[in-house]
């Protein structure tokens, strides 16, 4: 049932992330040479300090990474009146965009230095409605598989009650960054 204990270490863990990403450069790309040398962990890892640029995806549909380990990831975010299809929904795109989110930065975390990838496949099925009684829901991606070329991961949507909104699965290209 209702666990606001949950919730508030959520939204505490939450706050702690945001801080450090408003003191960082805010949204965009980080630079090649900050990110030279650096494994995908490093890069996430320095991204939640905020020493480099956050994706500005986080910013438009109102999410946030808030965890990276290896082959893990978890954002958090809520959905709001920008985020609703025409029957009042919300809209699918944007559970499809913070599942997306999470599969990809799991993926993300197992690169070595000079290795990137790219979603080739995303699957979602969408279980329930995400409604009021939900004020912050969590996307939690885990790598399945990470080889030289093919990645595959899977994530859960929920809320701080353990309510699944949505399931997804992704299969990533993974490749060698172009040099400079």
């Amino acid at each position: 049932m209702s666990t606001p204990n949950q919730l508030e270490a959520w939204l505490a863990e939450e706050q702690a992330v945001l801080a450090a990403l408003e003191r960082g450069p805010g949204p965009g790309v980080a630079r090649p040479e900050q990110i030279a040398g650096m494994t995908g962990l490093e890069v996430m890892q320095a991204m939640l300090r905020g020493d480099i640029p956050y994706a500005a995806i986080a910013k438009t549909l109102d999410f946030t990474i808030v965890e990276v380990d290896a082959g893990r990831a978890v954002f958090q975010g809520t959905p709001g009146p920008a985020h609703l299809n025409p029957m009042g929904g919300i809209h699918g795109g944007w559970y499809a965009t913070l599942l997306d989110s999470a599969l990809g930065c799991a993926i993300h975390t197992l690169m070595p230095p000079g290795r990137g990838y790219t979603t080739a496949e995303l699957g979602v099925n969408l279980v329930k409605a995400i409604g009021p009684k939900a004020p912050r829901v969590r996307a939690e991606g885990k790598v399945v598989h990470c080889g030289r070329q093919l990645a595959t991961a899977e994530a859960r949507l929920f809320g701080p009650d353990g309510t699944l909104y949505a399931h997804a699965t992704t299969t990533c290209l993974v490749f060698e960054l172009p040099k400079g």
